[in-house]
């Protein structure tokens, strides 16, 4: 599992147990101009650059100090995480003590920092999904024993004491009831559940995500496509073997929905696993899997 998450938090060893015998893997400003103008997302194969995209803007807003206020981060911890690399520690920095993160660039080069700041405001986060949905389902043990939850070390105290516990995000019903249609169509290669089941860093970080979508005002279309040019930093070389798949089907992959490619068929882990074996077949390069 080497995807480029080497910075992420990992969860301890006991937990990786629990997530084995639960069978599953650890794995804006919106207003229309979440995208810069430049080149859209068009991905061909390997031919076509992840760094000629569009550039993902968020507006994060106070939501540094306030999750560090909360204990949902440490402060500390987080940014020892990126010694040794001062591009990841300045921009943990810069999402940390900024009080008017408006227009935050989503790059190659922050994108890690980026996962592990949403992963903090998806858990911390209070939210109907997180309390009523797949993550409290009783076969599971507790909501403290996914990767999501029990992986998150770099709080004050442990992670399950933040779990759905800030109001950092108050959602409207009509926002709430958005967040969660869009999360069930939502999936990641990692795994084979969508957002609304966020058990692994990937998906938890996704709800965070929309979350701050919905309460700044985006539409439906506009969350799928943020949502997508998200996953494509975070699994790039997955989403370099979709696009192969696809074109090589005979349809183009920029005239697909956003909605189509997010959704079970090709993002989540068996899609994914099923475009893996055609690209073996036909001799091309494997994809990237969830790595933490």
């Amino acid at each position: 599992m080497t995807d480029k998450n080497e910075n992420t938090v990992s969860a301890p060893e006991a937990v990786l147990v629990l997530i084995a015998l639960v069978g599953v893997w650890f794995m804006i400003f919106v207003n229309g101009n979440l995208f810069k103008d430049g080149p859209n997302r068009s991905l061909l194969g390997k031919e076509e650059a992840l760094s000629q995209t569009a550039t993902l803007l968020i507006r994060f807003g106070n939501l540094g100090p306030e999750l560090v206020s909360s204990g949902v981060i440490d402060r500390e911890k987080f940014i020892k995480l990126y010694d040794g690399n001062d591009t990841f520690k300045k921009e943990a920095q810069k999402l940390l003590d900024g009080t008017d993160n408006g227009d935050f660039v989503v790059t190659e080069k922050n994108e890690p920092v980026v996962l592990n700041f949403l992963w903090a405001l998806g858990l911390g986060n209070k939210n109907p999904i997180l309390e009523r949905g797949p993550m409290t389902d009783p076969r599971y043990g507790g909501a403290g024993n996914f990767a999501s939850t029990g992986g998150w070390t770099i709080a004050r105290g442990d992670a399950i004491e933040h779990y759905s516990m800030h109001s950092f995000i108050v959602l409207t019903p009509e926002g709430q009831a958005l967040v969660e249609r869009v999360a069930k169509n939502i999936y990641r290669p990692c795994c084979d559940n969508s957002t609304y089941f966020p058990d692994c860093n990937h998906g938890m970080a996704m709800l965070g995500f929309l979350e701050l979508l919905a309460s700044q005002g985006a539409g439906e279309e506009e969350m799928y496509k943020a949502a997508l040019t998200l996953n494509e930093y975070w699994f790039p070389g997955t989403y370099e073997m979709i696009a192969r798949y696809i074109k090589e089907k005979g349809a183009r992959f920029e005239d697909m929905s956003p909605k189509e490619i997010l959704g079970v068929k090709y993002s989540s882990a068996s899609g994914s696993r099923r475009v893996a074996s055609w690209v073996a077949k036909t001799g091309q390069d494997s994809g990237s899997s969830c790595g933490v």
